[in-house]
């Protein structure tokens, strides 16, 4: 891509009003029952209302089958798609080298923009490299906070993840904690352990790490319940997605603990949690908003040559908590799968 040209100036028109206002909005990666196949057009994107040419962009994340987390994330990118006249692709791979054939998969087609989730960067790199020789733009979103700018991508719409895990840290101190364990669904997810990292900067008390396979829920249920009987002198388990958190409260029951159940991210079930007290907090990350973002900052950067933050800072859409305290707030939003 050629970065000389007057559309590629990263400093010359930043869209600074809407990521002030996204930074005004600051409000956590998982979710899960149903999520949708790889390699799917989004359903509303024909329903576009920009006057602008009709645009096709690829979306391609790290989902895992079943994690409806990226349901929400879709739901953003198509309305986006949709305000914009925007051919949306989806597709998804939790496999690194499988997710960086699905990048090639949308150069080959020519696509006018990708929006690409950063989970393992090392394997996006050389892919994210011939889209840039290749001319199509690329954005990051969610996973990657420390890498976009390193892979050459444009923009990066997310929360940073280790300041996540310090306010979850700093959290944990204020409610009294001392002993936590954070449980890691997905090993070599750099986002996930930046999580757990970030926690264990802020945290005062004694934490571990316990590492389960996020696609084998009764075995994701048997790990947990099996490290609470080990260890019940165990108050908190730190889960880094809702699905994770909604089966650690039945882990905590079955193991007969005390502990109670932190979070990152929402979903409709967990808001409903957070109500009854099943689980405490949980961290947002606004996965509706990396969506929509992700996609509209393609449409603005291909026809009005602008960047979100400059091009030089990402836009976060996160962290904050949800608690018992403002959850009646977000859970119609939850109901809705934009939250």
């Amino acid at each position: 891509m050629d970065r000389s040209s007057p559309s590629r100036s990263r400093r010359t028109a930043p869209v600074v009003a809407m990521a002030a206002a996204v930074a005004l909005t600051l409000a956590g990666c998982s979710s899960s029952s149903g999520g949708k196949k790889a390699e799917e057009g989004g359903a509303d994107a024909s329903a576009g209302k920009a006057g602008t040419p009709r645009m096709t962009v690829a979306l391609v994340t790290h989902q895992s089958p079943g994690d409806t987390f990226w349901d929400i994330v879709r739901k953003g990118a198509e309305a986006a798609a949709a305000k914009d006249n925007i051919k949306l692709v989806y597709s998804a791979d939790p496999n690194a080298g499988n997710q960086a054939n699905l990048v090639q998969n949308a150069i080959d087609q020519k696509v006018d923009g990708i929006a690409v989730t950063l989970a393992k960067p090392d394997a996006l790199k050389s892919v994210a490299g011939k889209a840039e020789a290749a001319g199509i733009p690329v954005v990051g979103l969610n996973s990657g906070v420390s890498d976009w700018k390193k892979l050459g991508l444009l923009e990066f719409f997310g929360q940073d993840e280790t300041v996540a895990g310090e306010a979850l840290g700093n959290k944990l101190n204020s409610v009294g904690a001392k002993k936590a364990v954070c449980v890691i669904q997905e090993q070599g997810n750099v986002g996930l352990t930046q999580r757990c990292d970030g926690v264990k900067k802020t945290f005062s008390g004694t934490l571990e790490t316990l590492y389960v396979n996020g696609t084998d829920m009764p075995s994701v249920k048997s790990t947990i319940t099996a490290k609470l009987k080990q260890n019940p002198s165990l108050d908190h388990v730190i889960a880094l997605g809702a699905p994770i958190a909604l089966t650690a409260v039945q882990s905590v029951s079955d193991a007969g603990s005390k502990a109670k159940v932190a979070t990152f991210d929402l979903n409709k079930s967990l808001t409903g949690a957070i109500s009854k007290g099943t689980i405490e907090f949980a961290v947002d990350q606004q996965p509706y908003l990396q969506g929509y973002l992700a996609i509209d900052s393609l449409w603005l950067y291909k026809n009005n040559g602008n960047y979100m933050g400059g091009g030089e800072q990402p836009v976060l859409t996160g962290p904050a908590f949800v608690d018992k305290s403002n959850v009646d707030s977000v859970a119609g939003f939850a109901a809705k799968g934009t939250r």
